[in-house]
């Protein structure tokens, strides 16, 4: 069996992979066991070096990292080569922040002496979607390789070649096996799972995937993190801003064609500006150029592959038999490649599918709340939990609105993001644990404490 990666504008071929063997990917694993036990015994100093050698490393090369991106899943080549650079200042904010974080605390209790370490486990298996090939990788495998952890990367097939590339970089700047990536099929990953060598398993992507994964490594007693799927609210107040928040809107719908987790993917709007925000969040969709995504002037590239385009049509049937009205946009593009019109539906209801399910594109459902607080059951009326955004003038009532809301992260006047500073995750099935800052960097850790007592 072949692995063939495609690239999404042109339908055309890039390359073709082999599978490893499972004998191979067994091994792999061995050697990350013996890796680490050199790794951990590292100092946090001798760790930094590693990280700020990597993060201007993917400064110097991110006009090639980007492209094979772009080629691969088909984002615009502007938001590949920002996605580089957010890899390398997340490896440069590591080394020089993320030291506090792992020191032990002390705490009183009964004894002479209570400390809590944070010491590392082992090596971790990371299960990477295509959506960011390089940030999601690099967003969960640093914090827990900082701390003195392994990472066997398992990324996703229509983007092997970006993972081989990441394989490669790490090989070049960190000790041997400290980082691998395998090619893969599912079976050798479960049984990879079942090894006592590996210790953890960090998985982004699908609920049902995410179910499987943690239904294979609870069988095995192995620490996961889960961040899954997402139908994250944008809201926007009777007191907003409305230029701006129909700004935030299309960026938060649009970006990476609308292929993230924590995309605004239910635009939930007060009815005393629906007129008024309507008129301006249309006219800034349309502002959007679709096209070749090697263009440095395009905002809008193909989706990642036919299945996608395939889904959105889907959304826009099912919600339209229902009643929704086509603001803008709704089919899909008569040129190469899997191109779909960034789209707006009105006069939506609770039962159509671009509502109750997570759109994994450029399709955004405008709901109409009567009030403040019915815009709050309708943001929290979903399976997912996973981020929010809130748009008003009074950051007062933002932040009370805030403490509503049923998700790991809410932003208020802005489109949910990430920074290394601040914990990623979700709640209900969008998952659980935390990705990042102090949060993050401790889930693949053995919280040890450490009690003494007079001799």
């Amino acid at each position: 069996m072949k692995i063939q990666t495609i690239n999404p504008a042109t339908k055309q071929i890039l390359n073709e992979y082999d599978y490893m063997t499972k004998q191979e990917i067994l091994d792999t694993l061995s050697k990350s066991k013996t890796a680490f036990e050199s790794w951990k015994e590292l100092t946090y100093d001798q760790r930094k070096k590693y990280f700020s050698e990597l993060s201007e490393f993917l400064e110097q090369n991110k006009e090639e990292y980007a492209k094979l991106m772009t080629n691969e899943m088909g984002k615009p080549i502007k938001e590949s080569i920002a996605e580089v650079k957010k890899c390398a200042h997340l490896s440069e904010f590591i080394s020089e922040n993320a030291e506090p974080w792992l020191q032990p605390e002390k705490f009183k209790a009964d004894g002479k002496e209570h400390l809590v370490r944070f010491d590392p486990l082992g090596p971790i298996l990371l299960i990477m979607p295509w959506n960011f090939p390089f940030w999601q990788v690099f967003k969960v495998a640093l914090p827990p390789l900082f701390a003195g952890n392994t990472i066997i990367l398992k990324h996703a097939k229509n983007v092997t070649g970006t993972a081989l590339k990441i394989n490669e970089i790490f090989e070049r700047i960190f000790p041997k096996n400290v980082f691998r990536t395998v090619v893969s099929d599912h079976e050798t990953i479960n049984e990879l799972i079942s090894k006592d060598e590996l210790v953890g398993v960090s998985l982004t992507g699908s609920v049902s995937a995410g179910k499987r994964i943690a239904a294979q490594a609870g069988k095995y007693l192995k620490k996961t993190v889960m961040e899954l799927g997402g139908s994250d609210p944008l809201i926007v107040l009777e007191d907003a801003d409305i230029k701006k928040a129909a700004k935030g809107a299309v960026l938060g719908r649009t970006l990476n064609g609308g292929q993230v987790c924590i995309a605004s993917k239910r635009i939930i709007v007060h009815k005393n500006i629906e007129e008024e925000f309507k008129k301006e969040f249309v006219e800034e969709m349309k502002k959007l150029k679709i096209g070749d995504p090697l263009d440095y002037n395009t905002d809008i590239g193909p989706l990642a592959n036919e299945n996608a385009v395939k889904d959105m049509e889907n959304f826009v049937e099912n919600a339209v038999n229902l009643g929704a009205r086509i603001l803008t946009g709704g089919k899909r593009l008569k040129r190469e490649g899997f191109f779909f019109e960034p789209t707006i539906l009105d006069s939506t209801t609770p039962e159509m599918d671009a509502v109750c399910l997570e759109t994994f594109g450029p399709v955004a459902p405008i709901i109409i709340a009567d009030s403040n607080e019915e815009a709050i059951v309708i943001a929290n009326n979903s399976e997912f939990g996973l981020s929010a955004s809130i748009w008003t003038k009074d950051l007062e009532k933002g932040k009370n609105f805030a403490s509503k809301i049923e998700a790991g992260s809410v932003f208020i006047n802005s489109i949910s993001k990430t920074h290394p500073n601040l914990p990623v995750g979700g709640i209900k099935n969008s998952g659980f644990g935390r990705e990042l800052s102090r949060f993050g960097i401790r889930e693949f850790t053995n919280i040890k404490s450490v009690n003494v007592y007079e001799g």
